[in-house]
């Protein structure tokens, strides 16, 4: 018998006088940066022309997908509300789930748009999506018709422009200082930048009437709560990278109470590595799902002895400040030198 092709159609054109675009049949978002991928999506529905005649609904990856949702992806009917079906970590879902997807956007309806944000972390340039999906036919047919859209989210090279182009449409000027350590302390993520750039926004002079110029300063930085602090969980991601200067930068935030960042950090630190012994050891052990392999292959890098050296050094590291051999600041810094030249090792 005579097959027809797979994915035979490449747009849909929902009858709309006001859009001049064909859709697509379905959209793949892959961005670790939840508010960029919210962006992302906001954009190409506007793109349509009319956003408010789409009827919204959302699903999550990490919960077994519904009835509901299966009955909203694949129903077809001559009127209806045309849907946005929107999947959030839809990586998460397994195998089997995403098998049965694919086949059934082999014959999408008219009446849905479906949007699958794959929040995956990025690695040399590449996001890292799990094997099952990457070999998905329907992810290869999206790649062919450009349905796919792809961002690492905020790093140290965008920063700056994200950064500069979000205050401008706040209407928040900075003086050339502040602006580069606002850029320097901000958390590399879309959501905590907008976050604080609305805080700075509460300084501006009230308007009196009378156009009073301001900008923020780095006074206005020193002197505000929102400074953010050392992201402990950040800083344990850069040290098994092997990323020292990413350590540093991580860590420089949390310098005005090192006995208060060290502490937790060598807590953590410990439940890390006992994880990592037992993954090791052939033991089941519960990492997040979309860390789970990652962890599992550090561990098989490092090896047993490995990871007694790093409980060593949690130790080492508690004793020589709780003996007075180290300050908490010198005691931090060789932990972390110590750490990352092992974690480089393995990687090696």
């Amino acid at each position: 018998t005579c097959r027809p092709p797979f994915f035979p159609a490449t747009s849909f054109s929902i009858p709309n006088p006001g859009r001049t675009m064909p859709r697509p049949g379905f959209s793949f978002l892959v961005c670790p940066d939840s508010r960029l991928l919210q962006a992302r999506l906001e954009a190409l529905v506007s793109a349509q022309g009319d956003s408010g005649r789409w009827e919204r609904h959302v699903h999550w990856g990490d919960e077994e997908p519904s009835p509901r949702f299966w009955e909203q992806l694949t129903l077809q009917g001559l009127f209806g509300t045309p849907r946005l079906l929107v999947v959030r970590q839809a990586h998460l879902w397994p195998a089997a789930v995403w098998k049965k997807i694919s086949a059934a956007l082999a014959r999408p309806s008219e009446q849905c748009w479906p949007f699958f944000c794959l929040e995956v972390a990025w690695e040399k340039g590449q996001p890292k999506i799990p094997a099952h999906i990457a070999k998905l036919r329907c992810l290869g047919f999206a790649d062919q018709q450009g349905w796919i859209w792809r961002s690492e989210g905020l790093s140290e090279r965008s920063i700056k422009k994200y950064v500069r182009d979000r205050a401008q449409a706040l209407g928040i000027p900075f003086e050339a200082d502040a602006f580069e350590q606002f850029c320097t302390s901000v958390p590399p993520d879309a959501q905590a930048v907008e976050n604080e750039l609305e805080k700075l926004l509460l300084l501006r002079p009230a308007d009196d009437g009378q156009a009073m110029p301001w900008s923020v300063t780095t006074d206005m930085l020193a002197t505000s709560s929102w400074a953010p602090e050392c992201n402990i969980f950040a800083c344990i991601r850069h040290m098994e990278a092997g990323n020292l200067a990413a350590v540093w930068k991580e860590l420089a935030r949390g310098r005005k109470d090192v006995e208060g960042l060290l502490f937790p950090l060598l807590s953590l630190l410990a439940r890390e590595f006992r994880q990592l012994w037992q993954a090791c050891a052939g033991e089941k052990v519960r990492f997040h799902p979309s860390e789970a392999n990652a962890k599992q292959q550090l561990a098989r890098r490092l090896g047993p002895a490995a990871l007694a050296r790093c409980l060593g050094m949690i130790m080492d590291a508690e004793l020589a400040i709780k003996s007075g051999r180290c300050t908490p600041e010198q005691s931090l810094d060789k932990l972390a030198t110590d750490l990352v030249a092992l974690f480089a090792a393995a990687r090696r």
